[in-house]
């Protein structure tokens, strides 16, 4: 049996951590529900059930409770249930249908297994119109039906579709509400000197203070942490931040995922003086500014961990510690990035610049390995050895696009010759109707030996939905020549294609001698077919 967990909010009000929670009434609900199931014939429609909840309180329907009732619903319907698609802990304001985990696997990989999509009622599912416009548009696409527990929703219907619209915008209002009162809250904190609500900066924690509030403290280890890598900052030979991350994560005062990134963020966080602080959006770089109250001065919300003069000296000292690297390019630094791999350490290979002497150097090295594994001097020498074996190995691979086709109408062919069959078979019979004279016999024979033989030659595939492979004409050679690098790229990630570096430092030369493996999986021609984003505009 599951169990609930609890964590208490910022405003001091408890809720539970969504987590799917089954009692022995349920489970044996559950177990009659699945033997009347069982009961339905093979051609039942097929039924996907949508589980989702964001935040489980005492006025909100538990995930057992909502499954439970889908399944009676698809009973009530005659359909059998194909799967659950449980997206528990997700917000249906942020995250829409096709990009859940679970339920974004049915919808984008997974439609010719099920005919229609239930949920327990719309705000459940969706809570932005054009996310429930895009779902219905998706529907009507492939032939599936949305069916609501507790809403009058069908899209076989013509009310019924205008009532999924209407319902929708009613949620859309709602959501839209909740975040103006969210966003409400925020601004108003930032003016006040009691935390009332987020999480604090690193080096402090929350406690209950005087009369029940929320009150920021200096969390003991984080204070022995920053003070430590001030000092080490601040030495004749001061630390690198790589260095103090390693201390810090070795004495336990850290975390094993630290990073010299992170620590750096926190030691330039401003919140160390006891000030309240917000995201610094300008620069292009993860920072914190001061937030000014009414008076133009600083709020402060908790008891210094730095002084001023200590915070400003600090800065300084890292500063001096930093080294000024060319200006980040939007589309990153590194071309190829997660296909080219280090033989040694298997981590991804990685451009670094170095700037001497006004001149800048790139180099291509992995993370983990000792100085970089000696590096890959060239970068651009390197994709291009890449995109030439590519090509060569892949490049007159036809370009096949993921169609999908509905086996409805395969159905009712098969379906027509069938009763035709039956129907003449028994005309034939003694005694039946295509039996009276010679010349009506031969021809109802006829018709028969017909009808049989469209029956032996047809394909029994049509009669299901499912994706079928369709060539769009073009090689991936003339895909990639179009498309580029980037391209190319996205379509080796995708399906898996790795390329391995392997450098053997040369003796008496600053450059390594550099020898690339590309690694393709065996089923890459399955894997290069193209799928369609059928929510592309939606998102």
């Amino acid at each position: 049996m599951g169990k609930r967990t609890r964590t208490l909010a910022a405003t001091g009000r408890a809720q539970c951590a969504v987590e799917a929670r089954w009692t022995k009434a349920d489970l044996a609900l559950l177990g009659e529900l699945k033997r009347a199931e069982a009961c339905l014939p093979d051609d039942a429609p097929r039924a996907l059930l949508s589980v989702r909840l964001s935040v489980l309180t005492n006025d909100t329907t538990s995930p057992a409770r909502q499954e439970l009732d889908l399944r009676k619903l698809a009973l009530e319907r005659g359909c059998r249930v194909v799967g659950v698609a449980s997206d528990l802990n997700v917000s249906a304001t942020k995250v829409p249908p096709w990009k859940r985990k679970e339920l974004g696997d049915w919808l984008n990989n997974r439609a010719p297994e099920f005919d229609e999509i239930h949920f327990w009622k719309l705000d459940r599912f969706v809570r932005r119109l054009t996310d429930l416009s895009a779902v219905i548009d998706w529907c009507l696409k492939y032939g599936k039906n949305l069916v609501s527990r507790n809403d009058s929703i069908d899209l076989t219907t013509t009310a019924g579709k205008n009532m999924a619209t209407i319902i929708g915008g009613i949620a859309e209002i709602e959501a839209t509400n909740t975040s103006t009162r969210v966003a409400s809250l925020w601004d108003y904190a930032k003016t006040q000197n009691e935390w009332l609500v987020g999480k604090p900066a690193y080096g402090y924690e929350t406690t209950e203070g005087e009369y029940g509030r929320v009150a920021l403290v200096i969390n003991p280890d984080a204070y022995r942490a920053l003070h430590w890598c001030r000092e080490a900052a601040m030495r004749a030979q001061p630390a690198s931040a790589r260095r103090m991350a390693k201390v810090l994560v070795r004495a336990g005062l850290c975390g094993p995922g630290l990073t010299t990134s992170t620590l750096l963020r926190r030691l330039r966080n401003p919140a160390l003086m006891g000030y309240r602080v917000e995201e610094d959006k300008n620069g292009g770089v993860r920072r914190s500014k001061i937030v000014l109250g009414s008076t133009a001065r600083p709020i402060r919300v908790a008891d210094p961990i730095f002084t001023e003069d200590e915070f400003n000296s600090l800065q300084e000292a890292l500063d001096r510690r930093g080294k000024k690297q060319p200006t980040r390019r939007p589309e990153g630094a590194t071309k190829f990035l997660g296909i080219l791999i280090c033989s040694d350490c298997g981590s991804n290979m990685t451009v670094q610049r170095n700037r001497v002497k006004d001149r800048c150097y790139s180099y291509l090295r992995c993370g983990r390995c000792k100085a970089g594994g000696h590096g890959a001097p060239n970068p651009d020498e390197i994709y291009g050895k890449l995109v030439d074996d590519v090509l060569r190995v892949l490049g007159d691979e036809p370009v096949m696009t993921r169609e999908y086709r509905q086996g409805a109408e395969a159905r009712k062919e098969q379906q027509r010759l069938e009763q035709s069959v039956t129907y003449y078979m028994t005309g034939l019979e003694p005694g039946g109707r295509f039996t009276r004279t010679r010349f009506i016999k031969e021809q109802a024979e006829k018709t028969l030996d017909d009808l049989m033989k469209q029956l032996e030659a047809f394909d029994m595939e049509s009669t299901k939905d499912r994706w079928v492979a369709v060539h769009n004409g073009k090689s991936f050679r003339a895909h990639w020549e179009e498309g580029g690098m980037e391209a190319m790229a996205a379509d080796l990630l995708r399906v898996g294609v790795k390329c391995k570096i392997t450098r053997t430092k040369v003796k008496g030369v600053r450059a390594p001698h550099i020898h690339m493996e590309l690694m393709i999986p065996k089923d890459v021609r399955d894997r290069l077919t193209l799928k369609e984003d059928d929510f592309t505009e939606a998102s």
